[in-house]
């Protein structure tokens, strides 16, 4: 009975470990948000009639309970880590199948809040695991990795939205439904499947701030800025300007997550060899240079390829999370996850909202204001050391 037992455990042991249920929460938020974000742009106009004001105010309510991530750290104090990632995948699901139900404005800002609060626990949660559960050496692999499971599933789910847009007239609340229930199952699967893995290192259960990752904290919120503009206005600009159709966008995307798949195991690789400066400075040149060619474009074939050159530089971002890997104490891992997040989505409650209405007066300026918080974040890239670790933060310090 013993051998059965020892023979069972070895079977269980290769799929169930720590980084499959990473890649699992990985694939259902996946499943869940790739397809809510894909088709708003198009639902929201198509169905709800939005304007630039509508979806400016619903993507600062989208970020909301981004802001509101730091509060992470407090529910951990009754509830394990991987149990409050998997409830949030759970909410996540939940806030995506109902999208569609009511085409109207206070509906969509309801449901998007509690799609928002899922995902953005969520990727909370999945970021202070991944750094807790993977070691120095094997994260910028890993999650290169994770971030090519990402575009794979992207690629499926919006691959099979195509090709039933060819053959069907879309049925947004049939994809909403379908995508929000593929991200429930999956969660349910991971709550019973999955033993609770212990934490290496107890982690710190209080709110703070520390002086030394004083670089990290700015690039956190010049990124959450940044990539607000892009989230909310790219494809907006692709739909409003240039009368984008849905089965488009979703082309798009799915050519995206293409690009991305085959990426982003080499930006990893990348950052393992030249380092995290070096990988960021080519980041933000390429943004700079994107967001620039935003505001004066006047060509769909060009916009097209700003897009996906974007989302090309977004993939090197992983260079961020393994800096703050390299230069935090074990302990602090959870806690700092929890309110970088929040410092992520400080600009991000309030820029969608007031750049919704430049965008009425004027959208160029709308993008040139992305390229002003790319360069500054170049600028403060240059700071980071060849070789950051616990004492050696920033070019600053004096290496310990």
């Amino acid at each position: 009975m013993v051998v059965v037992l020892v023979e069972k455990q070895m079977t269980l042991t290769p799929i169930k470990n720590k980084k499959t249920l990473l890649y699992l929460l990985a694939i259902g938020n996946t499943v869940a948000f790739a397809t809510w974000q894909v088709m708003l742009n198009n639902f929201v106009v198509e169905e709800a009639a939005f304007t630039g004001e509508e979806i400016g105010i619903l993507q600062s309510l989208r970020e909301v309970p981004g802001f509101l991530a730091f509060t992470a750290i407090l529910v951990m104090i009754f509830i394990r880590q991987q149990s409050f990632a998997i409830i949030s995948l759970l909410t996540l699901g939940i806030g995506t199948a109902i999208t569609a139900y009511y085409p109207s404005a206070l509906w969509l800002y309801f449901a998007t809040v509690i799609m928002s609060i899922g995902f953005h626990y969520l990727e909370t949660l999945h970021n202070s695991l991944s750094l807790q559960w993977l070691s120095q050496d094997e994260a910028p692999r890993v999650l290169g990795q994770l971030m090519s499971a990402r575009a794979f599933c992207n690629f499926i789910i919006l691959g099979s939205i195509y090709i039933y847009l060819i053959f069907f007239a879309v049925n947004y609340m049939l994809i909403y439904t379908l995508a929000g229930g593929i991200a429930v199952a999956i969660g349910i699967y991971c709550w019973t499947a999955f033993p609770h893995f212990e934490d290496g290192v107890t982690q710190k259960k209080e709110l703070f701030l520390r002086k030394r990752y004083w670089l990290y904290y700015v690039l956190t919120f010049l990124s959450g800025a940044r990539r607000q503009i892009f989230v909310v206005f790219a494809g907006f600009l692709l739909v409003e300007k240039f009368q984008f159709p849905v089965e488009n966008v979703v082309l798009l995307t799915l050519v995206n997550a293409a690009l991305t798949f085959w990426l982003a195991p080499k930006i990893g690789g990348l950052i393992s060899y030249i380092g995290e400066r070096k990988v960021l400075t080519l980041e933000y040149v390429g943004l700079i240079l994107v967001f620039v060619g935003y505001a004066f474009v006047d060509s769909v074939a060009i916009a097209i390829g700003l897009y996906l050159l974007d989302h090309l530089f977004f993939a090197m971002a992983i260079s961020l999370k393994t800096y703050f890997q390299k230069i935090a104490a074990p302990e602090d891992i959870a806690a700092t996850s929890s309110i970088s997040f929040t410092i992520n989505h400080i600009a991000a409650v309030i820029l969608p909202a007031l750049l919704g209405i430049v965008w009425v007066f004027n959208y160029s300026a709308v993008f040139l204001i992305g390229a002003a918080i790319a360069s500054a974040s170049l600028a403060l890239a240059q700071f980071i050391p060849d070789k950051p670790k616990p004492s050696f933060e920033t070019r600053l310090a004096k290496p310990q």
